[in-house]
């Protein structure tokens, strides 16, 4: 709930953000003013003119300080730097609050012609926001090989699953599949997987199933109606929501949240797009849903239907149509559209339904940071990474030759994944970059630091690692996967 200690009314920072972001902003607040919502704006910056001031988070002191008083953000798109520089600001601001959830709905709009018009879609992805692969840890481990780590954790996945659930109920909705890559990582996506099945027993009045999440693209393309919200990880989620709002008509229409349990963050879909900034003729839809979304955040339901009967209206009617709908040399204006959005406050759409919606309530999951706790654990071995130009025959004989003295033996080596030694028999064409796994002689001996420590000396002492990892086991289950071809 926004801050209201200023004349009753409730507090929003608002960053317009780059590129078209003021000129979108600034339709969706003159909306809202229109529609009466008590709202005082605490206007902030982030992304390029941030960036340009040498400040490399591309968000300030002074725009952190007021989200934590305020607690609820309406921003514009901000500009991503892309393949060097500074981090996205939009993602800093995400995990700086831990806006752990980003919620889309789409939904098919009136006097939107798509090829799946008439089919009613109505759905919502919920996309888990802070860890996966945008976690962003990523490391050169030889001159020609990158690696990024994919997180996830029991927590992050266990809040945005209940989220979902609760999602369902908050908007009236009934069945919610949990879409995966489980079937190839099944330890990262099998976290997800695995903690939504567990979590759906308490939700007994919603279906619940799980999909990988190649079909559910698949399945979105072929018959998307039949889907209400997806809940999956970080990248999935950011893929597929994307091309849900391509079914409807673009990301011109596609609104979205970032929730979290202290601050929530509203902000279109879209990206700044330069090259239409000032030119008035950007359509401020996917901004106005999120405005609409922000409403009902702070509890202004009837002002939110209110504004959603107005989008409608409009749409229904079709006398408006921004450049993207009908082309940007016949397209109404940017404010055109706006004023007549603000015209048809009061009305109310006539073939077109506005859900029902109740407060969505946030999930209350423990903050312990070791929120799974084995009984037993025990480190069974090592895989370290190595970089060289030897072929695999070559550095598989010599590392067992390092670790004879020790209580290690070396148990295979991979190459991307695959196995290459000892020989298998298939055709693998190999990088610099190989996982040497070795593992205890003894199946009830624990692995030691010092033993570990003296491995890397010896494996140091031939050649060039870059990394470890302990390979454990949790309550007598591996905490590690196989390699492609391992026994």
């Amino acid at each position: 709930m926004a801050s209201t200690t200023r004349s009753e009314k409730k507090v929003v920072t608002l960053i317009p953000g780059d590129g078209i972001g003021p000129e979108v902003i600034n339709a969706a607040r003159r909306v809202i003013e229109a529609a009466g919502v008590p709202i005082e704006w605490e206007e902030c910056e982030a992304g390029a003119t941030v960036f340009r001031k040498g400040i490399e988070s591309g968000v300030p002191r002074e725009t952190i300080e007021s989200i934590r008083r305020t607690r609820v953000v309406l921003k514009g798109p901000l500009e991503t730097p892309v393949g060097f520089g500074e981090k996205s600001a939009n993602v800093t601001l995400r995990k700086l609050f831990e806006t752990f959830a980003n919620v889309r709905p789409v939904r098919e709009l009136p006097g939107i012609p798509t090829p799946y018009s008439g089919r009613g879609i109505d759905l919502v992805v919920v996309r888990e926001n802070v860890e996966d692969l945008y976690a962003g840890i990523e490391h050169l481990q030889t001159p020609g090989v990158a690696q990024c780590l994919k997180l996830i954790s029991r927590k992050g996945s266990e809040k945005v699953i209940r989220l979902a659930f609760e999602l369902c109920r908050a908007e009236g909705r009934r069945r919610i599949h949990c879409a995966t890559k489980s079937n190839i990582m099944k330890l990262t996506e099998g976290m997800m997987k695995r903690t939504f099945e567990e979590i759906a027993r308490e939700y007994p009045d919603i279906e619940a199933q799980h999909i990988i999440i190649d079909n559910c693209a698949h399945q979105l393309v072929k018959r998307p109606e039949q889907f209400e919200v997806i809940v999956t990880t970080n990248m999935n989620g950011d893929i597929i929501s994307d091309l849900t709002s391509a079914l409807i008509g673009g990301l011109g229409f596609a609104p979205s949240a970032n929730i979290g349990n202290d601050v929530a963050i509203f902000e279109a879909v879209h990206g700044s797009a330069p090259k239409y900034a000032g030119k008035n003729v950007i359509n401020p839809t996917a901004v106005l849903g999120s405005a609409i979304m922000m409403l009902r955040h702070i509890g202004e339901f009837e002002a939110a239907a209110t504004v959603e009967h107005a989008l409608l209206v409009t749409l229904e009617e079709g006398k408006v149509r921004t450049g993207d709908v009908v082309g940007y040399e016949n397209g109404t204006s940017t404010t055109a559209y706006t004023d007549a959005i603000i015209a048809n406050l009061g009305r109310k759409a006539q073939r077109w339904h506005v859900r029902e919606y109740k407060p969505l309530k946030l999930p209350q999951v423990p903050t312990d940071f070791d929120l799974v706790k084995p009984a037993k654990r025990r480190v069974v071995g090592a895989d370290i990474f190595i970089e060289s130009a030897d072929d695999p025959e070559t550095i598989g004989k010599r590392l067992e030759e390092l670790c004879a003295p020790t209580p290690l033996k070396l148990k295979m080596i991979s190459n991307r994944g695959t196995k290459v030694y000892e020989p298998t028999g298939a055709m693998t064409d190999c990088v610099d970059h190989f996982r040497c796994r070795f593992i205890l002689r003894s199946n009830d001996a624990e692995l030691s630091d010092e033993q570990l420590v003296d491995l890397i000396r010896r494996v140091g002492s031939t050649f060039r690692w870059m990394h470890v990892e302990k390979l454990q086991e949790f309550d007598g289950q591996m905490g590690f996967t196989k390699a492609q071809g391992e026994d």
